[in-house]
């Protein structure tokens, strides 16, 4: 696992913390899911209440109360990129992050762990999106390391491209 992303909290940059207590805690389940030229699935998406702020993020989401990571991953591949994956075939988490952001009004406290998908030749099926999913993500696309390195636009995690390299090549 890296461990540079553990025990870490980063803030969203778009935007300064308001005072407005504690933030809700949340925990979460991403998938870096990566084709065989080492490319990785994000979506193009923004937050309700800040639709300027738009950036690119891997598929995953919050987990239910007493759901697994592995099980919260597979469920959000299935949702999100119509891919069906059994949580046990996940393996190990490869990294964990925590993060502080806000969205739709809220500030959360995120910890979340990813797992890695090798994806050949799939086709993305976004059909399965919440509404929430439906009204704030517009777009997805495979992005190489050579291109998250070069772009302007934002992407979460900022560790992306390293994290891509690394696992790309294992």
């Amino acid at each position: 696992m890296t461990e540079s992303g553990l025990g870490r909290a980063t803030a969203d940059p778009g935007r300064a913390r308001p005072d407005q207590g504690p933030p809700i805690q949340r925990r979460a389940a991403r998938v870096l899911l990566i084709d065989a030229a080492g490319r990785v699935l994000l979506f193009h998406g923004w937050d309700p209440a800040r639709p300027d702020h738009r950036y690119w993020f891997t598929p995953g989401g919050g987990l239910d109360p007493e759901e697994s990571s592995a099980a919260g991953a597979a469920r959000e591949l299935s949702e999100e990129v119509g891919l069906t994956v059994e949580p046990a075939a996940l393996g190990a988490p490869v990294w964990r992050d925590s993060i502080e952001f806000p969205f739709d009004g809220q500030w959360y406290r995120q910890e979340q762990e990813f797992f890695l998908v090798r994806a050949a030749g799939m086709r993305v099926d976004t059909s399965g999106f919440t509404e929430v999913e439906q009204g704030s993500i517009d777009a997805h696309r495979w992005w190489s390391t050579t291109e998250l390195e070069a772009t302007d636009e934002l992407f979460y995690p900022a560790e992306l491209p390293r994290l891509v390299r690394e696992l790309a090549g294992a």
